[in-house]
């Protein structure tokens, strides 16, 4: 029956004048309309696709408010990117982005958390300057509708272009040089996407094109392809550059520019820099012409500012906002009274390996620096301490220069010094004062090592923990010379000296029974287990290689009268001319694990040292 009538009814509705019957029953436009005004029912609209809108058509945008249209802190979320098949949400399938896409963008308190992948760089590009980022400058204008910042501008060009990956951050007012050389800070070419990569359709150091009506065109200065640009860090390290880009760009804090071919810095350089706190010229070719005096006298909230390896002859002008200078090989001909003048918040201070001498260090020189707390002077030519050091200072490095004593007063101001460097100097016992450094209290490391010392100095600061006295020639052990300490010695290095049985005593280590936890004797000359190491109840670590000790003694090294386990950890008896046959079979009961005692290999007869 049903057959019968479905062909009945189809033949009338199209004798219908008109079709009038098919429009009530339709509707005028179709399916999806609205209700006509005759009342018949009509047919809803199909559910959306989840891939998208039906017949590939892309959704128009929609006014702020809508439910459609996701707010600015919406954006770059995990439903907007392609997903895993457990249960997260897929990606759109319509192959035009949303309008909506291409003008919104993260506001400018929100880049940090959504930062494109291209600007996460791999560390390694540039030995020594890590990670860095880069924080461009939003420009003044920009179309409704897109947030002011520069990652707004070249997605929206991105996305005209058809291309989804951002361009490399670009600060603003910046302005592109034609350089034709290799070298000469940068050449136009191809642009990378940050990991050596040509990104397509960009050229580093071109304008991406206006973006919008009344938007002016941006330009950026040529760059070598392998600097690295992040949030709020430029490094260029090691890429022959010849000169310093123009920057402009209030949001950097970071610029890495060492192991280049700069010669020469004008007044303005960093003039549109003036939140920069760290600054790296080392290894570059700066002199004192060419580094122009008031040329970082702008960047006051610099913190760190590195000139190692370069030509300079004298300090520069600096500002007063520094807390780390370092000027390390260089050519500095002397310190005057005014090269640190200002420097008040000055923690750190390295000025090694230039032409510093007794002669041309000011005694004010270091008058200003009230903050000071690490000073470096080493590989220089100084015969003394150079006097009138800040009393703030904590630790001061004076090795490999040509310091023959250490006079008395000297570093009487020094009350919070608490590391003392004297390395390989020309320092011997009779020209070290009685009271040089006996009242430092805060004094906790010496080292003398590398010197022309033939005994253990007398007169060591109270309060010493670490004592550096290897490389040197040192005989004796004078009695009693640790017994003033307290709480005593933790380090006692006396490796690759002269040291005979008969230069050590019982009393040699009185006072560092309780504290002694490492005794360092190797390369000497000892024939036999040195005496009074028994009393030293805190010993951990014991070197006796090297030397010429034929026996291990009961009792030299374990009590056996005394049932107690001893604190070594670290026992070296190697290189000597010991009989393990003859070692007695408690001489190392004490130490609880056997692994901890070296005896091999041991040397014959005819090649004792």
């Amino acid at each position: 029956m049903k057959r019968v009538l479905l062909p009945v009814l189809a033949l009338w509705v199209g004798c219908c004048p008109g079709g009038a019957l098919a429009k009530q029953v339709l509707g005028p436009k179709g399916p999806g309309a609205q209700p006509t005004p005759t009342g018949m029912p009509t047919l809803q609209p199909p559910p959306p696709s989840a891939s998208g809108p039906p017949d590939g058509q892309v959704r128009p945008m929609l006014r702020n408010g809508s439910p459609d249209r996701p707010g600015d802190g919406q954006l770059d979320r995990p439903w907007l990117r392609p997903a895993s098949k457990e249960g997260a949400p897929r990606a759109p399938t319509w192959t035009t982005a949303p309008r909506w896409k291409v003008l919104a963008r993260p506001r400018l308190t929100q880049r940090k958390s959504t930062q494109p992948a291209a600007w996460e760089h791999k560390q390694g590009h540039n030995h020594g300057a890590g990670t860095v980022q880069v924080h461009p400058q939003a420009t003044g204008t920009t179309r409704p509708g897109a947030a002011r910042t520069p990652r707004a501008q070249e997605g929206a060009m991105a996305d005209k272009k058809g291309q989804g990956a951002p361009q490399q951050p670009r600060p603003a007012d910046w302005h592109e040089k034609k350089d034709h050389s290799q070298g000469e800070g940068g050449s136009n070419t191809s642009g990378t996407t940050g990991h050596g990569r040509k990104r397509p359709g960009s050229r580093r150091g071109q304008s991406p094109g206006p973006i919008g009506p009344g938007t002016p065109e941006r330009v950026m200065p040529s760059l070598p392809a392998s600097c690295l640009l992040a949030q709020a860090a430029i490094a260029c390290g090691n890429v022959k550059m010849k000169r310093v880009p123009v920057l402009s760009d209030p949001g950097l804090t970071m610029l890495y520019l060492a192991e280049n071919e700069i010669a020469k810095i004008p007044a303005h350089t960093f003039l549109g820099l003036p939140n920069l706190e760290w600054l790296d010229l080392s290894k570059n070719k700066l002199d004192a012409l060419g580094l122009h005096p008031h040329a970082f006298k702008n960047l006051t909230r610099l913190k760190r500012l590195n000139l190692d390896g370069n030509s300079l002859s004298t300090v520069p002008t600096l500002p007063t906002s520094l807390q780390e200078l370092k000027l390390n090989d260089n050519h500095l001909q002397g310190l005057e009274h005014s090269s640190f003048w200002g420097l008040s918040q000055l923690l750190t201070l390295e000025v090694e390996g230039n032409r510093l001498h007794d002669g041309n260090i000011s005694p004010l020189a270091f008058q200003p620096l009230r903050s000071l707390l690490y000073l470096r002077l080493d590989r220089n030519q100084l015969r003394t301490i150079p006097p009138g050091l800040p009393a703030s200072l904590q630790e001061l490095h004076l090795g490999t220069n040509i310091i023959e004593e250490v006079r008395e007063g000297t570093l009487n101001h020094s009350c919070s010094l608490s590391v003392l460097v004297l390395s390989n100097n020309r320092l011997q016992e009779d020209r070290l004062a009685p009271r040089a450094w006996i009242d430092l209290p805060k004094l906790e490391a010496l080292d003398l090592s590398y010197n022309r010392l033939v005994h253990v100095p007398s007169f060591l600061p109270r309060g010493l923990r670490h004592l550096m006295l290897h490389h040197n020639r040192i005989e004796r052990i004078p009695g009693y010379v640790f017994a003033h300490m307290k709480p005593g010695l933790e380090t006692l290095h006396l490796a690759h000296n002269s040291l005979r049985e008969d230069g050590i005593h019982g009393v040699s280590f009185l006072g560092l029974q309780a504290s002694l936890a490492e005794l360092l004797l190797d390369h000497n000359q000892l024939q036999a287990i040195p005496r009074g190491l028994l009393g030293l109840r805190a010993l951990q670590v014991l070197r006796l290689s090297h030397n010429k000790i034929r026996h291990v003694p009961l009792n030299s090294i374990c009590d056996t009268r005394v049932a107690q386990d001893s604190n070594l950890i670290s026992t070296h008896l190697e290189n000597n001319l010991i009989d393990r046959r003859r070692i007695p079979p408690t001489a190392f009961s004490c130490i609880r694990a056997y692994h901890s005692v070296v005896l091999e290999p041991q040397q014959k007869e005819g090649e004792s040292a």
